[in-house]
């Protein structure tokens, strides 16, 4: 009976594993080993770790627990399910896909988002790199370059508008995204963003680098790299047991994909099971998903020491 298991072993959980390890809890993280940002080059904005790649980091975190005495092992979870339901002494169970299972006495999930793309030939092929989403992740690596937006959904006038930041050369495809307003045209035209109607069919390539982008029909607009907005979804349906299931999450008015709700530590409706980083809040960067990792083992460290207190006092009246 481990006091904390991790499901999740990117900057979320292994921020949170550290904290629980710190203080001196038995815990175990496990991650299946396909974080949403293994394609990249490169983790940036994290403070003293930029630039370094993400395989690379996520292996520092792991050492840093296991110095502590956490433990860190590779797997799937499919199920996490209550063995005791108890609100001031929950204990839960967690089965991995090969048939080992673990117990613990509290569940940190922290298996973040997947992103689903447009439906584009050759988009899934190069997403990381020249195929991106934020400007923050990537946009000082495309600084300067011929930049495409492809508007598949309404946030793509605003991430037009984003990455013209770090290009003069901005290019706005509308595909099948909705038509701009007067508003917004006088907007785009006033940056210096020019606009092509038609739907994206492809991206080009020449060996491993982006070329341009192809409109059904058979033009070819030259670009370096494409923009493209996600959907992004909560991996929580191992959690499906347990009573919680991720929900719509909006942001500017929009739909961006699914999230599990938890309150301000990351605490969730069931007594004894918390969140942090992308599974709940999925636009969040790597640094503040760490951030809130660090939160949740607080709390968490704190709700178990609750739960002895309560033991010791019942032990010393008895």
């Amino acid at each position: 009976m481990y006091d904390v298991i991790v499901v999740g072993g990117g900057a979320a959980g292994l921020a949170g594993g550290l904290a629980l390890a710190r203080a001196r809890r038995s815990v175990l993280v496990v991650d299946q080993g396909d974080p949403r940002n293994a394609p990249a080059g490169h983790v940036h904005n994290y403070l003293t770790r930029d630039g370094v790649p993400p395989a690379e980091l996520y292996a520092l975190g792991r050492a840093e627990i296991t110095g502590y005495g956490g433990e860190a092992i590779t797997g799937s979870v499919v199920s996490a399910r209550s063995i005791d339901t108890s609100p001031d002494a929950p204990r839960f169970a967690v089965e991995l896909a090969d048939g080992r299972t673990y117990e613990a006495r509290r569940l940190l999930v922290t298996t973040g988002v997947t992103d689903q793309l447009p439906e584009v030939e050759g988009l899934a092929e190069r997403f990381g790199r020249d195929v991106l989403h934020c400007p923050y992740c990537h946009g000082w690596e495309v600084r300067d370059q011929a930049i495409g937006v492809m508007q598949s959904g309404p946030m793509g006038i605003h991430q037009a508008q984003l990455f013209r930041q770090w290009s003069e050369d901005v290019t706005l495809f509308l595909h099948n995204g909705p038509e701009p307003t007067d508003d917004e045209w006088e907007e785009l035209a006033a940056r210096g963003i020019s606009v092509v109607q038609g739907e994206v069919e492809a991206v080009e390539t020449d060996g491993d680098q982006l070329t341009g982008v192809r409109l059904r029909g058979g033009r070819v607009i030259p670009r370096q790299a494409v923009v493209v907005q996600t959907v992004l979804s909560a991996r929580a349906g191992f959690l499906a047991e347990l009573g919680l299931k991720a929900v719509e999450r909006e942001a500017r008015g929009v739909t961006i994909g699914t999230a599990v709700e938890a309150g301000p530590t990351g605490a969730t409706q069931v007594p004894g099971v918390w969140v942090a980083g992308n599974v709940t809040e999925p636009m969040v960067q790597l640094i503040t998903a760490a951030a809130s990792g660090l939160a949740a083992g607080a709390a968490i460290n704190a709700d178990l020491i609750a739960e002895e207190v309560r033991e010791a006092v019942a032990v010393r009246r008895g």
